[in-house]
């Protein structure tokens, strides 16, 4: 039976690491942005390497980020130095995702 999938993402048990180039660590970076900025700042995100993905959203934040890194140092990093400093970016919220 076929599984169904959305991009490299799937509904079957596979480790991050075995999808998507070897890094450990994936989070969800959630993104409040300055009014009329969004769309500039989505496109800025998509642009950097460590983004697997980022888009618009509706609610308490403007955006999303998922970004993979090696590890905790690293994402700190990506964060800091390469998301943070986009102009709009007003605030970041990190929620790092853990396998079963």
């Amino acid at each position: 039976m076929l599984q169904p999938s959305i991009g490299p993402f799937s509904f079957e048990k596979r480790t991050y690491p075995e999808w998507k180039g070897g890094k450990n660590m994936k989070a969800y970076i959630l993104i409040k942005i300055r009014p009329g900025e969004i769309r500039e700042v989505v496109k800025q995100l998509r642009r950097v390497d460590s983004i697997l993905e980022a888009n618009m959203t509706f609610g308490p934040y403007d955006a999303v980020a998922v970004v993979e890194a090696e590890n905790v140092n690293q994402m700190g990093r990506i964060i800091a130095s390469e998301i943070q400093p986009i102009p709009g970016v007003l605030e970041t919220t990190t929620c790092l995702a853990l396998e079963d």
